[in-house]
């Protein structure tokens, strides 16, 4: 198909992507512990209706997690396969109280669709799902979509997933569509992850509660210690301050202040943490973060000395460290600063290995190529992530001779894994566009390679 006749089918189908997109936010399928996984089970089988009606065999498939969604149509003779990976499974909401409208019920404001997953990731599952009916029964490479059921909730069972059916995902080519966009008009390509360490240390004083006025100034309590000691992770300036974490100063983008702080939402007269360049700080140095902390609530705190307290810890990492011996270093740091000889524990939760992308090669020239047609000439970016996807690590390990290219719907304003999640509309059609031109740049680039190969 033409480009024009690409970008006219494509516009054709938008109208029932969207719809269907707005039919699988509906689904509040929550892989977390705690949540009914029947809402999962329900995300998957309409993400396997929707496949069936692309023609493609589908299979809902697990390895004693949640239900991941197997379609695949063969490749026409000679051209090259490509896989099409997304995720059904969604982020908890957290506090209802702070969205604008119902989470599970999609609307659309100023050119944006709000609802959890409207982003992350069900409009990447629609994205391929519009590149699909747009090529109808043309379609000029073979495709695997590979839609999983639980990667906000640490794709445990992804790693069997792929082992079993490697035979029947094998592909020329990975499209994962779980990134974002370089801004609002600027397509991108993402290069490198961090990757993640989370863990939970724990301080204990004391043997039970006791009275603050007749044992404190001589008893430390376990929630000033435990304050005491999370303030050892960064130097003054926010640095993380674990010794033995990888960090390097190699982004190729710059991030302007202003944009960045407007984009994060910082509140008035807040500082940035750490020094050198932004994007240095986000994509290729170490993050740490306390995500929580187990303590009494302040309502219902007694005059008495915690005995014990809890945190949770979230240590992005930067491209080349090992997550093994960045916990290892955590761990260490944190019980060799216990103050004032507290007993200090440190539990592991998970972990994923960050990644680089070699990002050459005539399959990335396709994809800039289809990127660039699609924004009207706009050149993509190559862009890191500070997130983690780890199980990219896994597809290069599992298929090294395939070219992944690492996409996305989001764009800085899209709020994923927050309240008021969006998706905008006029760069999902975009996206939508891209992946159809890339498919058809995929095949043509597949069809050269082979005739250099017969020459």
């Amino acid at each position: 198909m033409t480009e024009a006749e690409l970008r006219a089918a494509v516009a054709r189908e938008l109208p029932g992507v969207r719809a269907d997109l707005e039919r699988l936010v509906r689904i509040p399928g929550i892989a977390f512990d705690g949540f009914d996984h029947a809402h999962v089970e329900r995300s998957a089988e309409a993400v396997a209706e929707l496949l069936r009606g692309c023609g493609l065999d589908v299979e809902v498939v697990r390895a004693g997690g949640q239900p991941a969604v197997i379609g695949r149509k063969a490749a026409p003779p000679g051209a090259p396969t490509v896989m099409l990976y997304a995720h059904h499974d969604v982020q908890p909401v957290g506090d209802r109280t702070l969205w604008e409208s119902d989470p599970f019920e999609p609307v659309e404001r100023d050119g944006r669709l709000y609802g959890r997953g409207a982003a992350d990731d069900k409009a990447g599952i629609m994205a391929h799902l519009a590149a699909l009916r747009a090529f109808g029964d043309r379609l000029p490479v073979g495709v695997v979509l590979f839609i999983e059921g639980e990667e906000e909730y640490g794709s445990d069972s992804l790693e069997q997933l792929l082992a079993e059916h490697r035979d029947r995902i094998a592909s020329d080519v990975i499209v994962i569509a779980d990134s974002t966009n370089w801004d609002i008009g600027v397509p991108a390509l993402t290069t490198s992850l961090r990757g993640i360490v989370n863990c939970f240390v724990e301080v204990r004083t004391l043997d039970h509660a006791v009275h603050s006025g007749m044992f404190g100034g001589a008893v430390p309590d376990a929630l000033t210690t435990l304050v005491r000691l999370l303030a050892t992770l960064h130097d003054d300036d926010g640095n993380v301050a674990v010794a033995g974490l990888v960090s390097r100063d190699n982004a190729t983008v710059d991030y302007p202040e202003g944009r960045f702080r407007a984009e994060a939402g910082l509140a008035a007269g807040v500082q940035l943490i750490g020094t050198g360049r932004i994007t240095d700080r986000l994509w290729t140095r170490p993050a740490l973060a306390v995500l929580g902390i187990d303590a009494p609530a302040t309502a219902e705190a007694p005059n008495a000395l915690v005995p014990a307290a809890k945190a949770k810890l979230s240590v992005r990492l930067a491209p080349g460290d090992d997550p093994t011996r960045a916990y290892a270093a955590l761990r260490d740091h944190l019980e060799r600063h216990a103050p004032w000889g507290a007993q200090v524990s440190v539990t592991f939760e998970h972990d994923g290995a960050p990644c680089v992308i070699d990002a050459t090669g005539p399959m990335f020239q396709a994809a800039r190529a289809a990127f660039r047609t699609a924004w009207d000439g706009t050149d993509p970016v190559d862009i890191g992530v500070g997130g983690s996807i780890p199980f990219i690590a896994t597809f290069q390990e599992l298929f090294p001779q395939a070219a992944i290219l690492v996409t996305g719907v989001e764009d800085p304003h899209a709020r994923a894994h927050g309240p008021n999640e969006s998706l905008h509309l006029g760069e999902f059609a975009r996206v939508c566009l891209a992946e159809a031109l890339l498919l058809a740049a995929v095949a043509e680039a597949g069809r050269a390679g082979v005739d250099a190969e017969s020459r």
